[in-house]
């Protein structure tokens, strides 16, 4: 293959991998955290893009060396609890919440704006999801739609937003932030993106297309997938840092108690005017759009493994976009409420292993994988039970708590008792 196609491959795929993280909360997080870090608006970015865009590229690191296997990230904790796991991440990411709050958010933040609330949810996630039908059904042709026609859409139309929000600013920050801790408010914001598990699910779509263009040796698809992963992060960054910009410029109008989902939307409205709304209105489609097909393609093509092909891909891709249409028109409140319980818990093990992936040649015990897993799972758990049982309130406590990292130092303890534990160097069938 000639280094001109290698290029051209590799920003394709960045710019994919680019819209496919770069959804609707990665809109609204920015911003908002931009009003309450006002002048110190860069440490909250900085803090932000770190747990988001850095857990994103470790992830898209992780699944290229399990050669875009979900189930080669997960098997080391045994057959059962990596079925598990692996299904409970990919139905986050996937038609739990993902994928409907994609139909959801285009109403609220891109149609609503410009059609008021005399058009019916309903009617905008059904025309959302045919679309995204459509453009999903073979899945060879995933990252080439999404990473040579939508995503320069998606990125001239933010770029214009912010270009004039940084060219003729709405104000100034205020002189103090609203709150302490900045960098670790933008960790949890960052965190609570997601987009980690975005990688891993669009990880067998990834190497699906790579074997398709002709990459059949593991080494230059892991390094394709490097370079790819990078280009999407530097992106996420630049409109990341223009976005919590755009926040601290109105910082001196807005409190605490603003809605998140509004603060882009009267920030592009009083840059642009009408024609902002329907500049923002494009990017939050798109956003929504590009991160619906490339989770849907990976759905289908996790759940088609999983049954042994005994549904087609494209069944399991229509019957995920009926089930989005559906859950979609809960809208984003209630999608969040529902699945919020199941990401706190099944996000620390995922990324436990995600970091293990990195020493597999090292540990020569399973029961490394599995304490450790078990503990991040236990310690998750204890914390959700917190809110309601006050003897579990001791977690929250613990070392690195207050980024919502209390799982860590126990999860290495795990992992060091289960060294001890019964060497076995037999590999998980």
């Amino acid at each position: 293959m000639n280094n001109k196609g290698s290029v051209k491959d590799t920003l394709t795929f960045g710019f994919a991998l680019f819209a496919m993280f770069f959804g609707a909360g990665n809109l609204i997080f920015p911003p908002y955290l931009g009003i309450i870090s006002g002048p110190k608006w860069f440490t909250g970015f900085a803090g932000f893009t770190f747990a988001d865009a850095g857990l994103a590229l470790l992830a898209v690191i992780a699944i290229a060396y399990c050669n875009g296997n979900i189930m080669e990230l997960f098997e080391k904790i045994g057959k059962w609890p990596a079925i598990i796991l692996s299904f409970a991440d990919i139905m986050c990411v996937g038609p739990l919440l993902v994928i409907p709050r994609t139909g959801a958010t285009t109403y609220e933040m891109g149609i609503m704006p410009l059609a008021g609330k005399g058009l019916p949810i309903i009617v905008v996630v059904v025309i959302f999801f045919l679309l995204t039908f459509f453009l999903t059904v073979r899945p060879s042709k995933v990252i080439d739609i999404v990473g040579q026609f939508l995503t320069p859409v998606l990125i001239i139309a933010l770029s214009v937003i912010i270009i004039k929000g940084v060219v003729s600013p709405l104000g100034t920050p205020m002189s103090k932030p609203m709150i302490e801790n900045i960098f670790q408010r933008g960790i949890m914001d960052g965190y609570q993106t997601m987009d980690c598990f975005v990688s891993i699910a669009v990880g067998s779509v990834l190497m699906l297309t790579l074997a398709n263009k002709g990459y059949s040796d593991s080494k230059q698809q892991i390094a394709l997938l490097i370079k790819a992963g990078i280009i999407a992060c530097v992106g996420l960054g630049l409109i990341y840092g223009g976005l919590t910009y755009l926040g601290s410029t109105v910082s001196k109008v807005y409190g605490m108690d603003v809605q998140q989902s509004q603060v882009i939307v009267n920030i592009t409205q009083s840059l642009l005017g009408n024609t902002g709304k329907v500049i923002l209105a494009i990017a939050v489609s798109l956003a929504c759009l590009t991160t619906s097909i490339g989770l849907t393609s990976a759905t289908a093509e996790y759940l088609t493994a999983l049954f042994n092909n005994k549904i087609s891909y494209a069944k399991v891709v229509a019957i995920v976009c009926v089930f989005a249409t559906a859950a979609a028109s809960m809208g984003v409140s209630g999608l969040v409420k529902i699945a919020n319980p199941i990401l706190a818990i099944v996000y620390p093990p995922t990324i436990v292993l995600i970091v293990l992936v990195f020493f597999k040649n090292k540990i020569k015990n399973d029961n490394v994988y599995k304490f450790a897993a078990l503990f991040a799972v236990i310690i998750s758990a204890l914390t959700l039970l917190s809110t309601s049982v006050p003897a579990f309130g001791f977690v929250n406590s613990l070392p690195l708590a207050p980024i919502g990292f209390n799982w860590v130092v126990p999860t290495i303890i795990g992992g060091i008792i289960g060294n001890f534990v019964g060497a076995s160097n037999k590999k998980v069938a």
